[in-house]
């Protein structure tokens, strides 16, 4: 319209932004980032030759790759763990990390930092056996009243008081838990942005028995008796077998290493307790360690909804005896349940499809303790 051009408040400029050009709107998103790791410090490489505790599954592609080079004639193209540097400066004492002021010296890092370097920006997976942290008011309270081994408790600058936190600060002082306290930001990063609340209690890797000594100290009891776990993926579910195991006698629980629920602050929890008094292993192979259970002497059962024995009517159960739960979802694997000398089944009134994992091992166990007294 005529004498548009003339307004009060008109657009002196041209509506459109100017071009952002390569990365637009993305542009931001990319800042930061750092460059990658060389091959020689990634502690997954095969090529890592750092001084952090070289991981198994590292160890075992260099082994693979020097078998292949001596096979082929050729030199072999692994690391020398041990010959560069990738650690951040060890500080403070108990094995916990010092931190100064929360965030720490320059560029917010934090003082006496542990573990590999990693790009800025960048996230480092922890390894399989580092520490834990175990973060929110009501965790860090039960794992505390649990008994649950810590080593450091992190408080962040400014957490509200409420008598939650007063009781996880006075149980901390009384087991001589380290008491740090960080700023908020820290914690963030410490937790990988996970809801803290303000609190987090780091927990140091479980120590595993040694399958070997586990089937020993069985087999010197009146009555072996060991729980098995094939694929349980759940450590409420691990917490929970392991309580029922101390509760009903038997002397060990044992899981696979991969794709199954190891012992973390969270099955600790479950457990009451109870995995600090049953002895509990890790095997690399379930249907192996089975087999050298059979070849001790025991009677190897798993649990199945179409078991061809029902659980009522197990004979065996007075012998030395290993009992197999199967995961959550799929129960036993095909390996497993054609190693095991029998499958049982466990007889229900209504029809409901299957028992959680830890119920179903719970109510065998019990059975299982009940014969054994009657028989005694």
């Amino acid at each position: 319209m005529a004498g548009n051009s003339q307004r009060r408040g008109r657009r002196l400029t041209s509506k459109a932004g100017a071009p952002k050009g390569s990365g637009g709107k993305n542009k931001d998103a990319l800042a930061g980032r750092g460059k990658t790791l060389p091959a020689d410090e990634r502690p997954w490489h095969k090529a890592y030759s750092g001084t952090e505790k070289l991981p198994q599954r590292t160890a075992w592609k260099q082994d693979k790759e020097r078998r292949a080079a001596a096979e082929e004639g050729r030199t072999p193209k692994v690391g020398k763990p041990g010959t560069k540097d990738t650690t951040w400066g060890r500080g403070g004492g108990r094995g916990v990390p010092t931190l100064r002021g929360g965030a720490g010296g320059r560029g917010g890092k934090a003082a006496g930092r542990s573990g590999p370097r990693v790009a800025p920006g960048r996230k480092s997976n922890p390894a399989k056996d580092s520490p834990e942290l175990l973060v929110g008011r009501n965790p860090v309270l039960e794992s505390l009243r649990a008994q649950v081994p810590a080593t450091a408790l992190y408080t962040a600058h400014g957490i509200e008081i409420d008598d939650r936190v007063t009781e996880i600060v006075r149980t901390a002082a009384d087991r001589g838990i380290a008491i740090l306290e960080v700023s908020r930001a820290e914690l963030d990063r410490m937790t990988g942005g996970v809801l803290h609340q303000g609190i987090g209690l780091q927990v140091p890797p479980f120590a595993y028995e040694p399958f070997e000594d586990l089937v020993a100290a069985a087999l010197e009891q009146t009555a072996p008796l060991l729980v098995a776990l094939d694929g349980v993926t759940d450590p409420r579910n691990l917490g929970a077998v392991i309580r029922s195991a101390a509760a009903f006698g038997a002397q060990g629980v044992f899981v696979p290493e991969r794709r199954a629920a190891g012992i973390t602050a969270t099955a600790w929890r479950t457990s009451a307790g109870a995995a600090a008094r049953v002895p509990v292993a890790q095997v690399t192979n379930l249907t192996r360690s089975l087999k050298a259970c059979q070849e001790a002497g025991f009677m190897v059962v798993g649990l199945d909804a179409d078991g061809d024995t029902d659980l009522y009517d197990l004979e065996a159960a007075v012998g030395p005896l290993v009992v197999v739960v199967g995961s959550e979802g799929r129960g036993l694997s095909r390996l497993v349940g054609e190693t095991c000398d029998l499958t049982v089944s466990i007889p229900m009134v209504s029809d409901v499809e299957s028992l959680n994992a830890s119920v179903a091992a719970a109510v065998t166990l019990a059975e299982v303790a009940r014969r054994r007294a009657a028989g005694s």
